[in-house]
């Protein structure tokens, strides 16, 4: 399960927020990728994509594969889930099952990128969402096994921002690409993106003013509280209740007047999405469907429940990023503009990152 949305201040700035949910914690890195570093994405069968980064990048990671003693995971190994870069372009990863299939053949000779790198060759090269869509016309992209998952065939699809607003969705379905302008900037998981677009057809009587009165005979009710607004709202965290649910906190949360404002604005949204352990769990014998990432179980196999695993945000005009993982409920400030003057590659595990709030006491003590 993964969340993902652009909410706009009173000015119009864009910022982008996220989370992700499995059933396990992975060994994600935070990493900061320099302009100048290269990369090559190979795809069996095919001459290699070399392509060296415009532009910083920080990102969310997970290695490709398992480290050995004498071979240690590198930079290079890196597969980007979530990123920002200097430029205010946004990538994301979020889970979609149904994305193998029966892919359209490419000649042998053709370099072809593997859908695991599109992260780093989206955000190293590029500003805009039409710069990426213009690169994208030209350059074949494949599907790949992964290690990591214990080989199952990348079950993602992608979304793309940039600072005007402009969104677009990469989707594999079936092993067919689609790529769809975005304009609810928001994305969920299955089904198809246009489908839930579609949907939301289902929703335009969704308003945030209460209706505290009605009338019913001689009989007038009246709401004893605020917030009937939203019992229309689907209740669950289904991938289409969320979609839904995001598109209207999206739309109708305060209009934040400044840069800090609108961080902690979505942050406040971003905490509807948030998940327990626990809240839901799906048994083995209910059936295959319970699980966005196959292959992801239980602790021993058993019932499993998913969890908001970390939560971002970015801040695309300031070029901040923000994260929290599941250990804590603070966020960890990022600046690119800062990490500009790193020019080698900056990789550091969550875990760096985790910390509990100032201590009140102590601050009280010292006044």
């Amino acid at each position: 399960m993964c969340t993902s949305l652009v909410y706009r201040d009173a000015a119009g700035r864009a910022y982008f927020g996220r989370t992700l949910e499995l059933t396990v914690d992975l060994p994600y890195r935070i990493a900061w990728f320099p302009a100048g570093f290269a990369m090559n994405s190979r795809i069996a069968d095919h001459p290699p994509v070399r392509f060296t980064a415009r532009y910083g990048v920080l990102a969310i990671t997970m290695p490709a594969r398992i480290p050995t003693k004498d071979d240690p995971i590198g930079p290079a190994d890196l597969k980007v889930l979530e990123g920002l870069n200097d430029q205010g372009l946004t990538f994301s990863l979020l889970s979609y099952p149904m994305a193998a299939g029966a892919e359209a053949q490419v000649p042998n000779q053709a370099a072809v990128l593997s859908a695991s790198d599109l992260g780093l060759w989206a955000l190293g090269q590029f500003g805009s969402v039409a710069e990426v869509k213009a690169a994208l016309a030209t350059q074949p992209v494949k599907l790949e096994a992964l290690a990591m998952l214990g080989g199952v065939v990348s079950p993602f699809h992608y979304l793309v921002n940039d600072a005007s607003g402009a969104s677009f969705v990469i989707e594999f379905h079936r092993g067919e690409m689609s790529v769809y302008d975005n304009p609810v900037r928001v994305l969920t998981n299955g089904p198809r993106f246009d489908w839930h677009l579609t949907n939301l057809d289902n929703y335009t009587f969704l308003s945030n003013v209460d209706r505290p009165t009605a009338t019913f005979g001689d009989y007038v009710a009246t709401q004893p509280d605020s917030g009937i607004a939203t019992s229309g709202l689907p209740a669950s965290n289904t991938s289409v209740g969320r979609f839904v649910r995001a598109a209207f906190y999206a739309q109708y949360a305060e209009k934040a007047d400044t840069p800090d404002r609108a961080v902690t604005t979505l942050a406040h949204i971003m905490n509807n999405f948030d998940r327990p352990r626990g809240v839901t769990i799906d048994h083995p014998e209910a059936g295959t469907s319970h699980l966005e990432v196959k292959g992801l179980d239980g602790p021993g196999g058993g019932a499993a429940t998913e969890f908001t695993c970390w939560t971002s945000i970015s801040d695309l005009d300031r070029k901040l990023f923000f994260l929290r993982d599941y250990e804590t409920y603070n966020y960890t400030r990022f600046d690119l503009t800062a990490l500009a003057g790193a020019d080698k590659p900056l990789v550091l595990p969550f875990q760096r990152f985790r910390g509990d709030a100032a201590d009140g006491s102590a601050a009280l003590k010292s006044a």
